[in-house]
C-alpha cells in the first residue's frame, strides 16, 4: 500500500480558506445528510423507489423481482440514485450535487486526504476565486469524461475526485520539484518514504487509472472520470504558464510580445542592445518584434530582456517571453538563467513555492557561479521566509 500523507513544501503564512472550506462541506454533507440516511430505511411513498428499483433488475440480471424486497436498502441509497450523475439521465443540478456526495466513510476520507495535501499549494498559486472556479469546473469536465466512457448507463456518478483530479493535474505541472510524503506498507514493512510529486501522481494517474481504464476494469472506481479530471488541470495549468496566467484577450497580456505586426529591423539591434545593457534601448526595438521574431534569441538574452521587462511592472510579458524561450531552446546552454529568472519573477510576485521550483531546475543545467550563487540567495530567502512566518 502506498499512501500519500503530506508534501513538502507549502505557502507559509498562507491559510487555504477554500480548501478548508470545501473539505468542510464534503464532511458536513456527509455527518449531516449521507449518515443518518444510512440509518434509516427507504421511504415506500418516495416515487423514486419504483425507478430504483428497475434500475437494480436491470443492473444485477440474476436478481429476482421477488428478491427486492430482502434487500437491505437505505434512505441513503435512493437519495444517491436520485442526486448522483446518470450518463443515461443526465441533470444539469447533478453535474454539481454529485460532486458532494460519497458512497462511504473511506471514500470521503481518501479524497479529502488528497484535498488536503495537494489542494493548499495549488489555491495559493492560483488564487481563490480562480482556485474554486477551476475546481468545480474539473468536476464537471471529469463527469463528463465519465459518462463518454460509461454509456447509456444509469449507474449514478458521486464523489469529489473527478474536482480533486483536475487539482492534482495543476499539481503536477506547476509543482514538479515538490516531495510527497507516502507511508509505505508491504506485508510486514513499513515505512516512509519521500518521493518526488510527479513520480506520485504519476503512479495515480497511469497504474491507478488509466491503464484500468483502457483495460475496462471492472470496479465501483470512476476512472474516466479521475482521467478526465487530471487532464483538465494540466490543460488549465499549461494555458496558465503559456500566458502567464492572464487572460489572453487582454491587454496586459498582449502588451509589447508580438503586439505589432509591422517588419522589423534587422535584430542585431536589440541584441546590441541587450550586449550593451541598454534596457530602454532593448525595450523599444522590443514594441516592433513579432513573437516568432524572438526565436533567434539566446536563453542569456532572453533572461535578461525578461528581467527588463518585469522591473518595466510588463510582468505577464516577461513570463511569456521566458516560457517561449524554454519551448524554444529545451537543450541549450543557459537555461539556467532563464529558470533564475522564472523564479525571482515567481518571487516578486509573492509565490515563494512557484519560484522553488524553478531555483531548485536551474541547478539541473550546469549554472555558472553567478546565477548559483543568486539562486542559493532566493532559495536561503524562502526558506527564512517560511521560518520567520512558522514561528
Amino acid at each position: 500500500m502506498f499512501l500519500p500523507i503530506g508534501d513538502s513544501p507549502n505557502p507559509k503564512n498562507f491559510t487555504p480558506w477554500i480548501t478548508w472550506a470545501l473539505i468542510a462541506i464534503n464532511v458536513g454533507v456527509y455527518l449531516l445528510v449521507s449518515l443518518p440516511m444510512e440509518y434509516s430505511p427507504v421511504d415506500r411513498s418516495n416515487p423514486m423507489l419504483a425507478e430504483y428499483l428497475r434500475y437494480l433488475l436491470k443492473h444485477y440480471p440474476n436478481l429476482a423481482y421477488g428478491q427486492l424486497g430482502s434487500l437491505k436498502l437505505n434512505a441513503y441509497d435512493v437519495f444517491v440514485f436520485v442526486h448522483g450523475f446518470k450518463p443515461a439521465a443526465p441533470e444539469w443540478s447533478d453535474l454539481f450535487e454529485s460532486m458532494f456526495l460519497h458512497g462511504g466513510l473511506l471514500h470521503l476520507a481518501g479524497n479529502m486526504l488528497f484535498l488536503w495535501i495537494f489542494g493548499d499549494n495549488v489555491e495559493h498559486r492560483l488564487g481563490r476565486f480562480w482556485y474554486l472556479l477551476i475546481y468545480l469546473a474539473s468536476g464537471v469536465v471529469a463527469t463528463v469524461s465519465f459518462a463518454l466512457f460509461a454509456g447509456n448507463s444509469m449507474t449514478p456518478l458521486v464523489g469529489a475526485s473527478g474536482a480533486i483530479s483536475g487539482v492534482l493535474g495543476i499539481y503536477f505541472l506547476l509543482f514538479p520539484k515538490n516531495q510527497v510524503k507516502v507511508f509505505v506498507f508491504i506485508f510486514f514493512f513499513f515505512d516512509i518514504w519521500l518521493l518526488p510529486s510527479r513520480i506520485v501522481l504519476g503512479i495515480f494517474l497511469v497504474f491507478d487509472n488509466l491503464l484500468p481504464l483502457l483495460l475496462g476494469s471492472q470496479s465501483n472506481v470512476a476512472h474516466g472520470a479521475h482521467v478526465g479530471g487530471f487532464f483538465a488541470g494540466l490543460a488549465v495549468a499549461w494555458l496558465g504558464e503559456h500566458f502567464g496566467w492572464i487572460w489572453p484577450w487582454s491587454r496586459k497580456a498582449t502588451y509589447r510580445l508580438g503586439k505589432t505586426k509591422i517588419a522589423s529591423p534587422d535584430l542585431a539591434n536589440i541584441k546590441k542592445a541587450i550586449s550593451h545593457r541598454d534596457a530602454e534601448g532593448a525595450m523599444d526595438a522590443l514594441e516592433k518584434i513579432s513573437r516568432q521574431q524572438l526565436v533567434s534569441l539566446n536563453p542569456a538574452d532572453c533572461a535578461r530582456l525578461a528581467t527588463w521587462l518585469a522591473k518595466a511592472g510588463h510582468q505577464a510579458a516577461a513570463s511569456s517571453l521566458l516560457r517561449q524561450c524554454l519551448a524554444n531552446h529545451p537543450d541549450s546552454p543557459g537555461l539556467d538563467k532563464v529558470y533564475l529568472a522564472l523564479g525571482l519573477l515567481r518571487l516578486a510576485q509573492g509565490q515563494p513555492t512557484a519560484a522553488y521550483q524553478h531555483l531548485l531546475s536551474v541547478f539541473d543545467h550546469d549554472p555558472d557561479e553567478e546565477t548559483a550563487i543568486e539562486a542559493r540567495q532566493a532559495l536561503e530567502h524562502i526558506d527564512y521566509y517560511r521560518k520567520t512566518h512558522n514561528s
